[in-house]
């Protein structure tokens, strides 16, 4: 008979989670990892368990949660092609820095290397775009690999990490216990501020008239946000931020001047190439932010603070490149920094907003005639919501409007797929962000293309119940690539015309309310009543079939070449 403090490696895998104080898990069963699920059957008062119609929402989902919630996301997936379908969410969450434990299912280590059933080396697919990774073989391996998993998930620049355990590891006997790890050496979690850097860049705010200051994601993984609005309510700096930034600081901040990028905001990309100092903050001069890297900046000294040495020189040469914290670097800064920028610089800003006001956002957010409008629809309910919703978005035009248009106040209340531009996020992330805050209206706003990617979690969403509010924005294209053609291939649409099925009988399949809004006259009507729905529910709004995201920054053009129209 085996002693009684032995179990099997299934168990501690479960058991080292909870230490972990890990709450959630989503995932997806199937024949390597069913060991695991055998005893979270056993488990269920501790770990909820969100069954995914697909790994790949299960990815996408746990990224969300971990997004809304400040926790670490956990997935669960089986062997062979139930690992390989989170490939793209693990990506996804690798570019965007968010810390996701996956833990995948492989076959008995004595099959290894015979091309067995469902068998993959998801150690080396998932190299490149994990922060770590592992396989275990042996049970007694398993509490220092999730250990180590949580560690570098969380600390440092945050990141996805993959454990891939054998089935015999599962199942294997052995006695457990679990040290939570503090530090390993020569991995560095919070590299040292020293006083000559905040020194340096002391001295060169102080003798700027026209600073700049790029708010990044870095300033919400860093949990910086309040010394963010600190250090701005102090100086008065203009303050632009990056998409996935765009919640570091609220729109009403006087300081705040909108977003950087592609289809940000005219005024901050006009004046990019205006200031005399640019100070970057937990961004990494993303090619969507830099346009033409060659006339970027030119008039600029570059503060550059990344807790990643890596992104310090690497796209844009700082005049003082900073490797630190960012919560200790503001914290430093604002107390020993006395300066007040420029009104006058400030009031550049202002003037051009209103440029942009009148040639586009009132065009958007409040048309008289003609079909609805995405963005009109966007700021309704942004005001219906009273800013508080949590919004996710799919990626195209619905992501820029959803980023443009709603008024966001509250810190990590955008859920986006920034770095690698994910169709299909949107649905998935709304379950995650939806089981982090269940408290809280969350919006989906997504385009017909991107929602059909991943429609499957409708089913997800009825099985738990989760009251998302999902807004197709549909024209019966792939948005974003038709505005490309239009605009760069004379209208020659190849393959983005895009018939769509009966988006509220989909939804009513899943036993999910909805309906479809295409007039103007009705739209306030039917936002009141899909808000005041007690569940979920699907709205399809018909939109013009060539509205376009302006502004824009044609490819190959610098950043004050933005055109508010074409």
């Amino acid at each position: 008979m085996e002693p009684k403090n032995k179990i099997t490696g299934a168990e501690a895998i479960l058991l080292s989670l909870i230490k972990e104080n890990v709450d959630v898990i989503f995932g997806y069963p199937g024949g390597a990892i069913m060991p695991l699920y055998d005893k979270l059957f056993d488990k269920n008062n501790e770990l909820k368990h969100i069954l995914v119609r697909h790994e790949q929402g299960a990815a996408h989902a746990a990224q969300a949660y971990a997004q809304v919630t400040g926790k670490t996301g956990v997935c669960f997936a089986t062997s062979g092609p139930g690992a390989t379908n989170l490939l793209t969410g693990i990506t996804n969450a690798n570019l965007d820095s968010i810390p996701v434990v996956f833990i995948t299912a492989q076959v008995p280590s004595s099959l290894l290397g015979t091309d067995a059933f469902q068998e993959t080396d998801m150690v080396s697919l998932s190299m490149p775009v994990t922060k770590w990774n592992c396989q275990v073989t042996c049970a007694d391996e398993i509490p220092d690999a999730i250990a180590k998993a949580f560690f570098f998930a969380t600390t440092g620049r945050p990141g996805p990490v993959l454990i891939d355990v054998t089935k015999d590891a599962q199942n294997e006997l052995f006695e457990y216990s679990y040290k939570k790890i503090k530090s390993i050496r020569s991995y560095c979690i919070k590299p040292e501020l020293n006083d000559k850097d905040i020194n340096d860049a002391i001295q060169l705010i102080q003798i700027s008239k026209k600073p700049l200051l790029f708010a990044g994601h870095g300033i919400l993984l860093g949990n910086a946000t309040n010394e963010l609005k600190n250090f701005i309510a102090k100086t008065k700096i203009p303050t632009a931020v990056t998409l996935l930034g765009k919640t570091t600081v609220s729109e009403d901040d006087t300081a705040y001047v909108g977003m950087l990028g592609m289809h940000g905001n005219y005024a901050p990309n006009i004046l990019t190439n205006e200031a005399d100092l640019i100070i970057a903050a937990g961004m990494r001069f993303d090619d969507r932010v830099t346009g033409d890297i060659n006339r970027y900046a030119k008039k600029a000294k570059i503060i550059h603070i990344d807790i990643d040495k890596a992104e310090l020189n690497k796209n844009v040469k700082a005049d003082l490149a900073i490797h630190a914290d960012i919560k200790c670097f503001f914290n430093e800064i604002t107390a020993s920094l006395n300066y007040l920028s420029d009104e006058k610089w400030r009031n550049e800003f202002y003037v051009l907003h209103e440029k942009e006001e009148d040639k586009v956002i009132k065009k958007e957010c409040f048309p008289e005639i003609g079909k609805i409008r995405a963005g009109e629809v966007i700021r309704l309910l942004s005001d219906k919501t009273g800013r508080d919703a949590i919004v996710v978005t799919d990626v195209g035009q619905n992501q820029m409007m959803g980023a443009r248009y709603y008024q966001f106040k509250n810190p990590n209340s955008l859920i986006t797929s920034g770095g690698l531009g994910t169709m299909g996020f949107g649905l998935p992330a709304a379950v995650g962000a939806q089981v982090g805050q269940p408290d809280k209206t969350v919006l989906l706003f997504t385009g017909d293309g991107g929602f059909q990617m991943t429609s499957q979690e409708l089913g997800t969403i009825f099985q738990y119940n989760l009251p998302v509010k999902i807004i197709i924005f549909n024209n019966n294209f792939l948005g974003m690539v038709r505005q490309w053609q239009q605009l760069f291939n004379d209208r020659r649409y190849a393959e983005t015309n895009m018939p769509t099925p009966d988006f509220p009988m989909m939804a009513k399949a899943f036993g999910i309310e909805g309906c479809v809004v295409s007039e103007r006259e009705n739209l306030n009507k039917t936002l009141d009543t899909m808000l005041k729905h007690n569940g979920p529910y699907l709205l399809e709004v018909k939109i013009e079939k060539e509205a376009n995201v302006f502004p824009m920054i044609y490819p190959g053009k610098a950043v004050d070449e933005i055109i508010l129209e074409n």
